[in-house]
C-alpha cells in the first residue's frame, strides 16, 4: 500500500484550552464526515467550522489521514470508557459481545465510518509510525482485562491481536456490504471463540 500520510509529526495538546480546541476538531471533523465523503471533506472546511486557523489544524493534524485516523481512536476510547463495563460471565462470549455492538456504533454512520476506516487503514501502513494504533491499544487492553488477565503471556496477546485484526476485517466487510450485519455479528462472536476460549475462565 502507498504511503498516504505526510511525514510532519502532529503536535500534541498540552494546555487545557489546546485540549478543548483538539476535541472540538475531531468532533467538527466527526460532523462533517457523517454527511461527506471522505475525498469531499476539505482541511478548510475543517478549520472554519471548528474556528481555529488552517495552520492550527495543520499543526494538529498535519494531513486528513492523521485527522480521521484520530477521530477513529476518539471514537473506540469513548466506547471502551462508556460502554465496556466489567461484567460478570463468560469473559469469551462478553468480549465478542462488546466488539459486535462496537461495530454496531460505528456502522451508525456509514459515511463517518468509511472515511474513519480509509484513514486508519493508511496510518497503519504508515511505515514512519511503527508503534502500534492507539485504538488498537484501547481494544488490546479492555478485551484482556474482560479475561482477567494482567500478565498474559506472548501466545495469549497474539491471541487477542489476530481478534482485533479479525474485527477489523469484519468491520470493513460490513462497511462495504459484503457482509450483513447478522453475518458480521456471527463471525465476531466465532472469532472470539476459537482465539480466546482456550484455558479462558469464566469471569
Amino acid at each position: 500500500m502507498p504511503r498516504l500520510t505526510e511525514a510532519r509529526k502532529p503536535a500534541s495538546p498540552s494546555s487545557q484550552r489546546q485540549v478543548a480546541r483538539w476535541d472540538r476538531i475531531l468532533e467538527v471533523a466527526a460532523e462533517l464526515g457523517a454527511r461527506t465523503a471522505y475525498e469531499h471533506v476539505q482541511m478548510q472546511e475543517v478549520a472554519k467550522a471548528a474556528d481555529v486557523s488552517l495552520t492550527t489544524l495543520y499543526r494538529y493534524f498535519p494531513s486528513k489521514v492523521q485527522l480521521f485516523a484520530a477521530v477513529y481512536v476518539a471514537r473506540v476510547e469513548l466506547f471502551v470508557k462508556e460502554e465496556w463495563p466489567a461484567e460478570d460471565g463468560d469473559a469469551v462470549e462478553i468480549v465478542g459481545e462488546r466488539l459486535v455492538a462496537l461495530t454496531r456504533r460505528l456502522m451508525e454512520q456509514p459515511l463517518l465510518c468509511g472515511s474513519m476506516v480509509r484513514a486508519a487503514a493508511a496510518d497503519y501502513a504508515d511505515p514512519s509510525q511503527p508503534q502500534a494504533p492507539v485504538a488498537e491499544s484501547h481494544l488490546y487492553r479492555a478485551i484482556l482485562r474482560t479475561l482477567g488477565e494482567d500478565d498474559p503471556g506472548q501466545e495469549r496477546v497474539t491471541a487477542v491481536r489476530m481478534l482485533v485484526y479479525g474485527w477489523w476485517g469484519v468491520l470493513f466487510s460490513n462497511l462495504s456490504g459484503r457482509t450483513s450485519a447478522a453475518e458480521a455479528r456471527y463471525q465476531i462472536a466465532l472469532a472470539a471463540r476459537l482465539l480466546l476460549a482456550r484455558d479462558t475462565p469464566a469471569g
